[in-house]
């Protein structure tokens, strides 16, 4: 493995996104000079050390929240099924993982992912294409916060259920109106602590490692008290199917709870625009959230199937609270501690639709920037220079985030459950193409590495299995729960990822491509002065540090 080093990687001339220049190998420039070479203006406040870029993806990745929102897609095929589907699938997004940080560590960019495609594609197809992943990382992160927006509701609502004794209906409206309540107060606050998002950072990572750190103690505990835990061989040997899919496809499909958690991890990507030192930074927060949630997210399930009281699978799975991980709560610990606790875990729901916010509104500005949003890219890109944040940009996702969530007001559990697979579905396409281009030929040659490298060979390998488990991920997520598909069990994830994808290459040629010919530099020469106050920010920062 080749380790970190000062070197610089290749470096775009402002104006065009497919030209190049190289810079000396022994130049270490700063976060400023380096976005300059990319070709883009500073024009957020760069205030993210490494621990806090970190936070950014574990954070949004919420783990013990996260968990409580899937699990009952993991349980769906009994403990061994949740159990090894979680450790399977991390370890290939591990890999995927690495492939991103190889990127990220390349070219620091807010624009991320498209930004690649765009340069690692021939020129024949970079600017469509590109265009494309700019419109499916957006909907992939609006899907995200849509989804982790609805299981906070879920949660709150699962809350006032076990305090009523059940005696409680949980319906799709009540479900939307504390959606759309925790989408609205989630803009505010992006909009109001942005200023903040670092430190808001180091809390969500201190309230996520308490309530692992607490469900990984009382849980077992409690249960412990009146039940007796459930053997290893059932913990890691017992397969149930509560679908209609063969057990062998069924167990795969259970890969989504990990797949769903330790995901969006490309918003590190999105803010590396905002952190200190962003070439290093990237990496280690990429690759240290899903290490931290691969382990620790396995503790977690084999705790939760551990606890399973009676070994009753279904009971867990179809609990009268709406949420298995209510039902196991309740069980070990209780009624008015399983409040508490989950009420808790809705605080952590709730920092993790913020993180997201910050991500998904950075993303979104970014592509504003390079006019690819349709019609109100001018209003979106804007960035007042006094407060350096992208407000616009929060409220434009909010909005968005919004009427992608009234998904969940179709009758049944498939409208909801496409918001997780949706999600799924627009990141993986997203990260996939730059890591495939970059596989290919022609972006082979064209790719220099940043600090972060393993060496042409290793580094071909972990992309090659990244190439090959995205596709199968994107095909696996938009497979309907039951074999038996109608308006109720419809997955529609393939309906709309697949319109918005159709759409977006039909917008691009009958319009867009008017305005959008991939990244474009807002240089203008007038750079030192408009950063000046930036720089002496992060030198600010740093001199503390030090």
């Amino acid at each position: 493995m080749k380790p970190f080093s000062p070197v610089q990687s290749l470096r775009h001339i402002p104006t065009n996104a497919s030209e190049v220049r190289f810079v000396d190998p022994q130049h270490n420039l700063g976060d400023v000079d380096l976005l300059h070479q990319i070709g883009y203006k500073q024009e957020l406040r760069r205030h993210y050390s490494t621990i806090q870029v970190f936070g950014i993806a574990f954070s949004i990745m919420g783990l013990l929240p996260s968990i409580a929102s899937v699990l009952n897609s993991g349980i769906s095929t009994g403990p061994a099924g949740l159990v090894w589907g979680w450790f399977i699938a991390s370890f290939f997004i591990f890999c995927v993982g690495i492939s991103m940080s190889f990127l990220g560590s390349a070219i620091p960019t807010s624009g991320g992912l498209y930004y690649y495609t765009n340069y690692y594609c021939p020129d024949r197809f970079r600017v469509p294409l590109s265009y494309l992943i700019g419109c499916s990382n957006s909907l992939g992160l609006t899907g995200a916060i849509c989804s982790i927006s609805y299981g906070f509701a879920v949660e709150v609502l699962s809350a006032v259920s076990l305090a009523r004794d059940n005696n409680f209906e949980l319906t799709n409206a009540k479900s939307y109106g504390v959606f759309a309540a925790s989408i609205v107060l989630n803009m505010v606050i992006s909009c109001l602590t942005t200023k903040h998002a670092a430190m808001l950072q180091t809390i969500s990572i201190c309230v996520n490692v308490f309530l692992v750190v607490l469900f990984l103690i009382a849980v077992p505990v409690g249960f412990s008290r009146h039940n007796s835990f459930n053997s290893a061989g059932y913990i890691f040997g017992k397969y149930e199917n509560s679908r209609d899919w063969p057990i062998g496809w069924s167990a795969i499909m259970s890969f989504n709870p990990a797949l769903w958690t330790i995901g969006s991890f490309d918003s590190v990507i999105h803010c590396s625009e905002e952190a200190l030192n962003a070439q290093k930074s990237i990496p280690v927060g990429i690759l240290g959230s899903i290490a931290a949630c691969w382990f620790l997210g396995w503790v977690i399930v084999i705790v939760c199937a551990a606890c399973i009281k009676d070994g009753d699978t279904a009971r867990v799975l179809y609990s009268e609270t709406g949420s298995p991980m209510a039902q196991i709560i309740y069980d070990a610990l209780g009624k008015k501690w399983a409040v508490a606790f989950m009420s808790l875990i809705c605080v952590g729901q709730y920092l993790m639709a913020i993180s997201l916010m910050i991500a998904l509104s950075r993303q979104v500005w970014s592509f504003a920037r390079d006019d690819g949003l349709p019609v109100v890219y001018k209003w979106v890109k804007y960035v007042n220079p006094k407060i350096r944040v992208p407000v616009r940009a929060t409220i434009f996702a909010s909005c968005c985030a919004l009427v992608m969530g009234c998904l969940c007001i179709i009758p049944g559990s498939a409208g909801s459950a496409a918001l997780f697979s949706l999600a799924i579905a627009s990141n993986t396409l997203a990260w996939g193409t730059p890591v495939v281009l970059v596989v290919l030929p022609y972006g082979r040659k064209k790719f220099i590495p940043g600090p972060f490298y393993f060496g042409k060979t290793l580094s071909l390998i972990i992309n090659i299995v990244t190439s090959l488990f995205l596709p199968f991920v994107i095909t696996m997520s938009m497979f309907p729960e039951s074999t038996r598909v109608d308006k109720d069990s419809m997955n529609y994830t393939c309906a709309i990822n697949g319109g918005v994808w159709l759409l977006s290459i039909i917008y691009y040629y009958a319009w867009a491509w008017k305005n959008y010919t991939g990244p474009k530099s807002n240089l203008d020469g007038t750079e030192s002065e408009e950063e000046e106050s930036s720089v002496k920010n992060v030198d600010e920062i740093l001199g503390e540090k030090a």
